[in-house]
C-alpha cells in the first residue's frame, strides 16, 4: 500500500463488537436480572429513551413477558427539553413521551437506553421523569456502557462494558430503525 492509498482509508472505519445474537442474549440476561432484582417484576414499568432505547425497552418487555407470563408496561420518555446542551445545539425536534396507562407513581421504573456515556442524557431523563410522577424507584438498563462519565450516574443493568477512548465512537444499530442489529466501535477523524 502506498502513502496515498493509506491516507484515503476512512478514519472512522468501524468494527462490530456485538451482533444480533449477542444483543438478543444480553437482553435476555438483563431481563432475568430485572426479574431477580425486582422479585418478579410485578410493578416494573419500562421507559425507553428515544430513539433506540425505545426499541430496546420493547424488546425487554417481550422478554420479561416470556419470563413472568404477564404484560410489562412500556413507554417512551422524551428528554429533549431537559438537555443541558440545548443552547449549544438548539435545532432539535421535540419527541414524544408515552407513559403507560397505569402511570409511574409508586412503580419501579427502569429507564432503557442504548449507550451510557457522559451520564448527561440520564440526568435529563431523571429530570423529565420528576415532572411526570413519583416512581417508587428508578433503575437504569443500557445495552453498552462506554465509560467517560461526567456525572455520578451508574447503570443497574449493562449489556456490555466497552472501555473506549474519547477518540472512538460507539454506534448502535437496531433492526427497527437501521435494518440490522449491531454495535459498532469506530474511530473519529483526527
Amino acid at each position: 500500500m502506498d502513502a496515498q492509498q493509506h491516507t484515503q482509508q476512512p478514519l472512522d472505519a468501524a468494527r462490530p463488537v456485538l451482533e444480533g445474537p449477542d444483543i438478543a442474549r444480553v437482553l435476555t440476561r438483563i431481563a432475568h436480572e430485572i426479574v431477580e432484582r425486582a422479585k418478579g417484576a410485578d410493578d416494573v414499568v419500562l421507559l425507553g429513551i428515544p430513539t433506540r432505547g425505545v426499541y430496546l425497552a420493547r424488546r425487554l418487555a417481550d422478554k420479561l413477558a416470556g419470563i413472568t407470563g404477564r404484560t410489562i408496561p412500556v413507554g417512551s420518555l422524551d428528554i429533549t427539553m431537559y438537555r443541558d446542551d440545548l443552547r449549544m445545539k438548539p435545532a432539535r425536534a421535540i419527541g414524544r413521551t408515552e407513559i403507560p396507562g397505569e402511570g409511574i407513581d409508586g412503580r419501579l421504573v427502569v429507564l432503557v437506553d442504548d449507550v451510557l456515556f457522559s451520564g448527561r442524557t440520564i440526568r435529563a431523563a431523571l429530570d423529565a421523569l420528576g415532572d411526570i410522577g413519583r416512581p417508587r424507584a428508578v433503575q437504569l438498563a443500557v445495552l453498552v456502557d462506554r465509560g467517560h462519565r461526567e456525572l455520578p450516574i451508574r447503570a443497574d443493568y449493562v449489556g456490555k462494558n466497552l472501555p473506549t477512548s474519547l477518540r472512538e465512537t460507539v454506534k448502535v444499530q437496531l433492526a427497527e430503525e437501521d435494518g440490522r442489529d449491531t454495535v459498532l466501535l469506530g474511530g473519529k477523524p483526527a
